[in-house]
């Protein structure tokens, strides 16, 4: 999902573990870059569109713009694709790829064709593939040509898929496919290039995050809506005209872009408390006539100053590094792989066991969102039951979402990572239980737990990689993580043969396997961080110890005294 959900603006003034405040001066010269690749890999291009901009230097109510502007686009275009359960009952009666079942399931009346609903379900799995593959090269895009760039290749990318859906049935060869590639591809170009908008304001970095994120979570509910409509116009409103509706969009975000968006992402805390600290270093201690000039340039750089501090709150951002060194604290593993190359991070137990366990989390979410109705209708032995079960869950999935959002930040901020993940991994199993119940109840308790836990999981895998293995490298790990997680979910369609072709239609042996195969990775994880986060905090004792000085108690030094 989010490649910055649980990074904040204070990211780059967090110190290297085992310093102190004082002892970290180039901590402070970090940044997050969304890039994949390594710093060695990728050497900076230096001109001056890339350089990030103060937001100080932007007008106050622009900056509001802007992150109004994104919140909008992003609830529209940023996720949609995750609502195929949605819009898959108006494909299925547009008839959509209806010409690959055979005459005589045609003839016997059948909803939808074994072949019919492989190619359905490809669709949203290529789809799913795509966004999380994108975030490889999104990432480099925008650290070396800005987010203007990034949201206007979104904005092509959703006009192409868009077009491609709208006149797919005319095409001479498959367009849905393509169509909703380009759909998926769109969403994160401009979703990921709206994070560094949360440095637009730097004290309510939180709420912006907050925002974008729960406009992603909402914008899957974008299908249901048509779905609402297409059903209340009696199928008169069709897919191809909603997807030229919908053009819309795409044509929105290029003119704001283009427009009031920033051509370069704004600066971090740290960046700024860099600022601060270059413009307290220069002096104007002789000024005469000759020197008038100095004076001016000082002056401006104590307004300068001022702004900042306005902005951020002090001129140094101690308070908030505090807050973000008690956090790393509850972690009990923040700071396990600084300083490593990216190399021995994805070699160590810390990267197998976590990217293990989202490459089989991913593919069961993803599974259960693009099989959910033929998987209740055979549980539940009801087709109107089924669909009663696919409505609640299409508007429980953008809800959840919005609702889950400010407890998450709460659980991650104030609970150990062992804690984290132990969660998980028992909420996890309690879905996988529930979802091989044929009853009415726990199919709703299955959804509600569900539609909660998703955004929890992905905003934790994310908050591990930050603490576990550190910014320098959170492009370039996260980003195979997901990218891995995103090429294992091709075996949906192996899933889907082998449910109808094996197993006769029912989902609980594939669901079991599922099951089993996350118990055993998620309890060998917490078992490792469990073991490694007591290893730390050992190793911390430890080294406070041999660090304490000798306090020499009075009158020590003379005996007679005491």
């Amino acid at each position: 999902m989010s490649l910055l959900e649980r990074v904040t603006s204070f990211e780059s003034l967090a110190p290297e573990r085992g310093r102190g405040l004082s002892e970290s001066p180039s901590s402070r010269d970090r940044k997050l870059s969304f890039s994949p690749l390594p710093e060695s890999w990728d050497p900076p291009m230096v001109t001056e569109g890339q350089q990030p901009i103060g937001a100080f230097e932007v007008p106050y109510a622009k900056r509001i713009w802007q992150v109004v502007i994104a919140v909008i686009y992003c609830l529209f275009a940023a996720g949609i694709v995750f609502g195929y359960a949605a819009i898959k009952p108006v494909l299925i009666r547009e008839q959509v790829y209806r010409n690959f079942c055979t005459p005589d399931e045609i003839k016997r009346g059948v909803r939808t064709c074994y072949e019919q609903e492989i190619h359905l379900n490809l669709m949203f799995t290529i789809a799913a593939v795509g966004t999380n593959v994108a975030a490889l090269p999104i990432g480099h895009i925008l650290d070396t040509y800005g987010p203007r760039v990034c949201g206007i290749t979104g904005s092509f990318l959703l006009a192409i898929g868009a077009l491609l859906f709208a006149f797919a049935s005319q095409l001479p060869f498959d367009g849905y496919i393509p169509g909703y590639l380009f759909l998926a591809l769109g969403g994160p170009f401009v979703f990921i290039s709206s994070f560094q908008l949360s440095n637009a304001f730097p004290k309510h970095s939180g709420l912006i995050l907050a925002l974008l994120t729960g406009a992603f979570d909402s914008s899957s509910a974008l299908f249901l809506i048509y779905r609402i409509i297409y059903q209340w116009s009696g199928g008169t409103f069709w897919p191809k005209k909603f997807f030229l509706v919908y053009l819309v969009v795409p044509v929105f975000i290029l003119i704001v872009q283009i427009s009031v968006m920033p051509k370069a992402s704004y600066k971090t805390i740290g960046e700024l408390v860099k600022q601060v600290e270059e413009a307290d270093d220069v002096y104007d201690d002789q000024i005469d006539e000759n020197t008038a000039l100095l004076r001016d340039e000082h002056q401006h750089r104590q307004s300068v100053v001022s702004e900042i501090t306005d902005l951020i709150g002090s001129k140094s951002g101690v308070t908030h590094l505090k807050k973000e060194e008690k956090k790393n604290k509850i972690s009990g593993v923040w700071g396990a792989m600084h300083g490593k190359t990216a190399a021995e991070q994805i070699a160590s137990p810390w990267f197998i066991l976590i990217a293990l366990f989202t490459v089989i989390q991913m593919t069961r979410i993803n599974f259960f969102v693009a099989t959910i109705r033929k998987q209740y209708e055979f549980l539940l032995g009801s087709y109107d039951a089924a669909v009663e079960i696919n409505t609640f869950f299409d508007i429980a999935l953008p809800l959840g979402g919005l609702l889950a959002i400010p407890f998450i930040g709460v659980v991650l901020d104030h609970t150990s990572t062992f804690f984290v993940l132990s969660a998980l991994v028992a909420i996890a199993t309690t879905i996988g239980v529930l979802g091989c119940l044929p009853y009415t109840w726990a199919a709703y308790s299955n959804i509600c737990l569900f539609v909660l836990y998703r955004p929890f999981y992905y905003t934790a895998v994310s908050d591990f990689s930050a603490k576990v293995f550190g910014f320098r490298t959170f492009g370039t790990v996260y980003g195979l993580i997901i990218c891995l997680a995103g090429l294992f979910n091709f075996t949906q369609s192996g899933l889907d043969a082998v449910t109808h072709m094996v197993f006769n239609g029912d989902p609980v042996p594939v669901n079991s396997i599922l099951l089993s195969a996350a118990l055993v990775v998620g309890t060998a994880l917490c078992g490792f961080v469990g073991y490694r986060a007591y290893q730390m905090r050992r190793e911390t004792l430890v080294h406070e110890a041999e660090w304490t000085r000798e306090t020499i108690m009075p009158g020590a030094q003379s005996p007679d005294r005491l």
